[in-house]
Formats: structure tokens, C-alpha cells, sequence
């Protein structure tokens, strides 16, 4: 199993699932350049990112800045209780709008960044390692935490399973979030180190209670630095009797532990499934998923080998693969600016749409994350994605109510906002941009290279002649005409899955 997909099997099709699914797709010429180079170096171009440059600066305020909330302390504890209370309604609604350029500037990243693969990776570990926001909040600093740990994630994006665990078990906010830096010998907190077993490294039933208990005894002494916003040891509350945890037994320190979940065959059949899974939409069968933990395990449990594996392999280009994964909130967003080569619009109206459509960045619904796949898609939020079309490629958000906002913005300021999308330009697409005056020109290379640059494939024939008899309607074709049959295109069901 996962021998190389022969090189004949390479083309403009086997290019556009790989850019899809190692990213967030592209426009054709993007697909027709990994066409051409072939599915080595087509890979590469993803995966061996470092060489890559022209990345976005990080924002003004990533840092952990002790002073500012040193003075921060000090002015709410010398101040009158209303002024205090002002105070840290002022420093809330600061995080607040620094969260919100932070899921902007990672949106940013996604959409036109030289480095999609590794901001999939981002995406990835971050529905893995779930840690919300509404956990963290109240948190000084919080939103410079949120960020941090996106940072780490795409630091490690393709490093080693050890280290990743490590780095995110003495990540600020996993350690608020999952209340480790509570955690004491006298009181040892089981959080972490159930939710590292369960949900992040071995899945249930491949750990027992006591284990839990024995590792929450390991992993006391891990805390937080408040002060300076970083992990450090706490010697004083690490319990330094003898422990047993998976087998192993000794005085067991955190980095223990989780050398020992990693020594697990478990550890590797458990991570390469899920990854298996977010980048082909289905769960492998027992057969596959025993084949991508070899192969794991023979690379020394480093992400890069094996996802190039992965990727090359026939079977990550079967029938039952390609095309035929709901795109998450996310993908349907960015892929569609890439795609149509559009400017995504403000980080208060992206916000809004990926909220509304089930999926809001940095607060996942709980330490699961996201359920994904056809959970992505209900009533409500395939009607969601139909009007949110009209936003992406028109450039108005008319049909966003003062409730989204709202609902989606912590409950204030909904409707300044929702009035302020409907005055403002929000991206749209350029026809002319995307289309030659021929093609303009002409009805059915309208809808050829729609198409072409939406599906990477042709629509059945009744959808087809649906689009045409629209264009037929109209007696002189005007941009606005192309920017309807786009909207109608992105409205279809195929348009959902990729």
C-alpha cells in the first residue's frame, strides 16, 4: 500500500486535489504549474515551505508586554472601584478588538500567503489541540496567548510528535485552558492528562483511569508565569513519589509521560488517522491506517516524511477521495477567495460568516473541536452559504443582519456594525480580472471557464443549461450577469464539497 501515484495518472485533475486538499485550492494557473512540474516536485512546492518568503509580519501587539500590565495591575488596584471597573472594560473590549484582527491576519495568511500547506497544518492542530477563547478570556494578555499558540503550531507544523506535545502541554493557554497550571502534588489536576490521552494521542480505550491518575501526579510542576506569560517548572508542586503510567514506572516527569504515550504503537496509528482524515474526508480503513503508521514510525514519528508519503500515494487520489469532502467554513472562505482571486473582506465580516457557517477560529466548540465533514453542512448554514456568496463575490454584505454581528461579536456593537458592512466595499470579484474580453464575449466560455476555475471539472448537463439559459435571458451581457452566474455556481451542491 501507499506506493506512488504513477506519473501517467498526473494532470491538471490529480494537481487541483492535491492544491485543494494540501491547501486551499487556487486559480488555474496555480493547478496548471503543479500540473506541469510533475507530482514529486508538485509536493515539494507544498511541503518544503522554509525556502518560501514574503510572509505577513506578525501583529504589533504579539508579545508578552509584563509592563504594560504591570501598570495595568496597578492603576485598577489604586483606582476607585468605578474607575476599576472601567478599567477592565476598557483593557476587554482592547483584546477583543486585537482578537479580531488576529483571526484577520490569520485569515490573511491562509488566502494569500506563499505557504498554504503550512497554514492547512495551522488549521489541522488547531482543531486538534482544540483551545477556545472563552476559556482564556479574562486572561491577561489573552489575546497575545491565542496568538502564541498559533505561532507554535506553525513553528512545529511538520516537526516531531514528541516535541509537539511537549511544546503544546507547556503552551500558556493549554495550561489555563485545561487547568494545568493549577495543578498541585497535594491536588494533582486530571484535565491535560486525560484530554492528551483521549482526544489528542491515543483515543479511548487504549488508557485506563489509573493511568490518568498517574500521569496527573507526572505532570505536576508544569505551571504558568502570569507576570511574564510563559511556562515554567514549579519543583515545589511536583510530586516526586513513584508513579506508574502506561506501563512505565519511576519518579515520572511530565516529558515522561509523554515519551511514554509516543513509545505506544497506538500513538501512531491514532495521529496518522486523523490526519488521514482531515485531508481526504474519511476515516482510513484498518488496512491503510496500519500502512500510514509504518510509515510514520520508520521516519521517527516526524510529520514532513510521512505526509509526503501520503501525499504521493495512489490511494490519496482514489475515486472515493477526490472531490468528496464538505469543505469546512474555513476552506470555503479562503479556497473561494484563492480561487476567484479576490480580496477576502474586513476580519469583522469574515468572522461573521465563518461563525455563521459553524466554525469560529480560536473558539472551537469544545476540547473536541470540530466535528467536520457533513456536520459542516445543515439547512441553516447551506442557506448561510448560498447568501454569503452573494457578499464574497458582489463586495456587499447587505443580507448580514445586525444579529449576526451581534450574535457572533459577543453580543455589542451588532448593529453599528452591521450597518457599517452594508455602506462599505468588502472584497468581490474583478471580472475582468478572472475572464479575457473573449471569453466575456462569449456564453458558453463564460461557463467553461467558470467552471474550469470553480470545479476543476464540468457540472452535469441540467445545471449546465441552467446557467446558459440564464445568460441567454439577457440581451447584453454586463459583468453583473457574470458575477450572478458565479453566485449561482458557488450555490450549487457540488460547490460545497472538494
Amino acid at each position: 500500500m501507499l506506493s506512488p501515484l504513477p506519473n501517467e495518472r498526473w494532470n491538471y485533475e490529480t494537481a487541483a486535489h492535491l492544491l485543494n486538499r494540501a491547501g486551499f485550492g487556487g486559480p488555474p494557473q496555480a493547478i496548471q504549474k503543479l500540473a506541469e512540474s510533475g507530482p514529486d516536485k508538485a509536493v515539494s512546492s507544498l511541503i518544503d515551505y522554509e525556502h518560501i518568503r514574503g510572509l505577513s509580519p506578525d501583529p504589533a501587539w504579539a508579545s508578552p508586554d509584563p509592563q504594560r500590565l504591570e501598570n495595568l495591575r496597578l492603576a485598577i488596584k489604586n483606582a476607585k472601584p468605578e474607575d476599576a471597573q472601567k478599567l477592565r472594560q476598557e483593557e476587554n473590549r482592547l483584546q477583543a478588538a486585537r482578537l479580531l484582527e488576529l483571526r484577520g491576519w490569520w485569515l490573511d495568511r491562509m488566502a494569500k500567503g506563499p505557504r498554504p500547506f503550512q497554514e492547512k497544518m495551522v488549521l489541522f492542530w488547531h482543531g486538534h489541540f482544540a483551545t477556545s477563547i472563552e476559556k482564556i478570556r479574562g486572561t491577561p494578555n489573552s489575546s497575545y496567548l491565542m496568538w502564541r499558540q498559533n505561532e507554535l503550531f506553525r513553528r512545529l507544523a511538520t516537526d516531531n510528535w514528541l516535541r509537539l506535545l511537549i511544546e503544546v502541554g507547556k503552551d500558556p493557554a493549554m495550561l489555563i485552558y485545561l487547568d494545568q497550571a493549577q495543578s498541585r502534588k497535594e491536588h494533582p489536576n486530571e484535565n491535560f492528562a486525560r484530554e492528551v490521552m483521549e482526544l489528542f494521542s491515543l483515543g479511548e480505550g487504549h488508557y485506563t483511569e489509573h493511568d490518568i491518575t498517574e500521569a496527573a501526579r507526572a505532570l505536576t510542576g508544569w505551571s504558568y508565569n502570569p507576570q511574564e506569560q510563559r511556562f515554567v517548572y514549579r519543583s515545589t508542586f511536583h510530586d516526586e513519589g513513584t508513579k506508574t503510567v502506561l506501563g512505565l514506572t519511576g519518579n515520572l516527569s511530565g516529558e515522561d509521560f509523554l515519551a511514554q504515550i509516543v513509545k505506544q504503537p497506538q500513538a501512531a496509528v491514532f495521529i496518522t488517522a486523523k490526519l488521514w482524515n482531515f485531508f481526504t474526508g474519511q476515516f482510513p480503513s484498518e488496512e491503510l491506517n496500519g500502512a500510514l503508521a509504518a510509515v510514520f514510525r520508520e521516519n521517527g514519528n516526524n510529520f514532513r516524511p510521512f505526509l509526503r508519503v501520503m501525499f504521493r500515494s495512489g490511494e490519496f487520489y482514489g475515486d472515493d477521495i477526490v472531490r468528496n469532502e464538505v469543505k469546512s467554513p474555513v476552506q470555503w472562505l479562503v479556497g473561494s477567495a484563492r480561487m476567484l482571486e479576490s480580496d477576502l473582506p474586513p476580519p469583522f465580516i469574515c468572522t461573521a460568516i465563518t461563525s455563521s457557517l459553524g466554525q469560529n477560529l480560536f473558539a472551537p466548540p469544545s476540547v473536541k473541536g470540530w466535528d467536520g465533514g457533513t456536520t459542516w453542512i445543515t439547512t441553516n448554514t447551506l442557506l448561510e452559504r448560498y447568501n454569503d456568496a452573494v457578499t464574497l463575490v458582489t463586495g456587499t454584505a447587505q443580507q448580514l443582519s445586525a444579529a449576526d454581528f451581534a450574535r457572533k461579536q459577543g453580543g455589542a456593537g451588532g448593529e453599528k456594525l452591521a450597518k457599517l458592512a452594508q455602506r462599505i466595499q468588502v472584497g468581490g470579484v474583478n471580472v475582468e480580472k478572472i475572464l479575457t474580453p473573449e471569453q466575456r464575449a462569449d456564453k458558453d466560455s463564460i461557463v467553461a471557464s467558470l467552471q474550469h476555475r470553480l470545479f476543476q471539472t464540468t457540472l452535469k448537463d441540467d445545471q449546465q443549461d441552467a446557467l446558459r439559459d440564464f445568460l441567454d435571458s439577457k440581451d447584453k451581457l454586463t459583468d453583473a450577469d457574470i458575477l450572478t452566474t458565479i453566485r449561482l455556481m458557488m450555490s450549487t451542491p457540488e460547490y460545497q464539497v472538494t
